[in-house]
Order: structure tokens, then C-alpha cells, then sequence
């Protein structure tokens, strides 16, 4: 466990913290929890102490993030019940092979595991692509991806759509914070949204020509203008803070052109 027991509020001006970041009236909350507004309108204002089935009934219709609840049971004066595994443990190692099958499989194209933070976790040998170049203090562990692509002397330089790739992703992180208000994801988005050289992130936001189906990375390698989009995946049921801050990011080549140059690539 690696819950904090450091500044740690009252569970009620937690959970009410929390309904209010998900914009929920306390009728809604009570409504979809199955308990009255009189009794959560209590647990936020301290007049009642909730039981730990309660903390955990709420967290779970408010989305509150496994690490965050473990924190609520504290605050309740509970023990934490999600455990945070390393990935080399040996509980993990049917994890750690399913991750392996699933990015050795997506080669030739590129594949990433990321945490929370959008640090590395794993890749396999086809996202070496996107490292090529970067200057060593951007690949040093933790080398986060999120940095590495936008950070001036790193991918920015050879991303041909630096302006709209950059603003999208910005976005995804900023609705990460708003997800969890994690004080160390919000000092990142703070960090990317400040680089300089591409302008005001608003600006990027073209709307869609009626051509276009997704927002595309375009990135030049080698001589060769590329193209990717990517899909997200995540675990099902989670039950430890490992598993359920892991995500799968995985490139697929957005047109012929950068199918051939990763086929090749694979070859040589």
C-alpha cells in the first residue's frame, strides 16, 4: 500500500469534494448510491460517521480513482483495501505476459504500456521509432511519452502537426486531471500546455473538414512523412492501483505509406 497519510481531510469534505468535481447535486448522489439525501448530506457535513461499506458505495458512483479511494477509508478510520502491486512482482507475472503477447503481437507497429502519469512502462521494439534523436535527459527513467512528444528538443521537431497533435493530447491530460485531481498530473498539463514553439493550444482546434475521422500523428522519419492514430486499452476489473492506472496505447498506420515504411523498417 502506498496511500498517503499526509494532509488528510475529514472523509465527509472529501466525498463532497468529489461530488461536486462530478457535478452531482446531493439528490443525484443520494438518488444513484441508493441512500437518502438526509444521511449523505450528514456524512459531508460530519454529523454522521460513515461505515466503510457506505465510503466505498459512494466512491464507486462518484468514479473516485482506487488510490483516492483508499485515501476516503482512511479518513474514515478505515484500513486502505487496494493494494498498489509492483509490476515485477510474481502476482504480476501473468500481467506482465499478457502486456508482452500484446505489444510483441502489434509489431511492426508501435505499441506503449503507460501509467498515470503517461511514464513507460513497457514497449516493444517498433516504438523505438519515436525515440530516435531525443536528446538523453528525455529518455532517462522515468521517461514520460507525454514530454518526450511535445517537449521542444524532442518528437515536437519532426511531429508535422505539432499544433493540433499537441492540442488534442493537452486536452486528453486535462481531462485526466479533471478525472482525478491529482496534483502531480496537473503540474505535467501545466508543463505541456506552457512549451513554447506551437502557439496558443486553443488556436489549434480546427474543426473537422468532413474528410477527417480521427486526429492523426504525422511524423517524419527518415525522409518519409508518416501517419498513425492510436487506440487506448485498459483492464477490465481492476481491483489494485497497479492495474487500474496501466493503459495500453497502440500506433496503426493511418495510410499505405507508413504501413510499407514500418514493414521495411521491421524487415531490416
Amino acid at each position: 500500500m502506498t496511500t498517503s497519510l499526509s494532509d488528510v481531510r475529514p472523509v465527509g469534505e472529501q466525498l463532497r469534494a468529489w461530488r461536486q468535481r462530478r457535478r452531482l447535486s446531493q439528490l443525484e448522489l443520494a438518488s444513484d448510491a441508493d441512500v437518502s439525501t438526509r444521511h449523505l448530506s450528514f456524512v459531508e457535513t460530519g454529523r454522521s460517521a460513515p461505515s466503510r461499506e457506505m465510503v466505498l458505495r459512494l466512491a464507486e458512483h462518484l468514479e473516485v480513482p482506487l488510490r483516492d479511494r483508499n485515501l476516503l477509508l482512511v479518513s474514515a478510520g478505515y484500513a486502505p483495501v487496494y493494494a498498489e502491486t509492483g509490476m515485477e512482482e510474481p502476482r504480476m507475472d501473468a500481467v506482465r505476459a499478457a502486456l508482452r503477447r500484446i505489444l510483441d503481437a502489434h509489431d511492426p507497429y508501435p505499441a506503449v504500456v503507460v501509467d498515470r502519469f503517461w511514464n513507460l512502462v513497457d514497449a516493444n521494439a517498433a516504438a523505438g521509432l519515436f525515440m530516435e534523436g531525443a536528446p538523453p535527459e528525455l529518455l532517462e527513467p522515468p521517461l514520460n511519452v507525454l514530454r518526450l512528444s511535445m517537449h521542444p528538443d524532442g518528437m515536437a521537431r519532426s511531429i508535422l502537426n505539432l499544433g493540433e497533435w499537441r492540442a488534442h493530447m493537452i486536452d486528453r491530460v486535462r481531462r485526466h486531471v479533471a478525472l482525478t485531481a491529482d496534483a502531480s498530473l496537473t503540474a505535467l498539463y501545466r508543463e505541456l500546455r506552457d512549451y513554447p514553439g506551437a502557439g496558443p493550444v486553443g488556436e489549434a482546434f480546427a474543426p473537422p473538414t468532413g474528410n477527417d475521422v480521427l486526429v492523426p500523428l504525422r511524423v517524419r522519419r527518415d525522409g518519409v512523412d508518416l501517419s498513425f492514430f492510436t487506440t487506448v486499452a485498459t483492464f477490465g476489473t481492476p481491483v489494485d492501483i497497479t492495474l487500474a492506472e496501466l493503459a495500453i496505447e497502440s500506433f496503426y498506420p493511418a495510410d499505405e505509406r507508413t504501413r510499407d515504411f514500418l514493414r521495411e523498417r521491421a524487415r531490416r
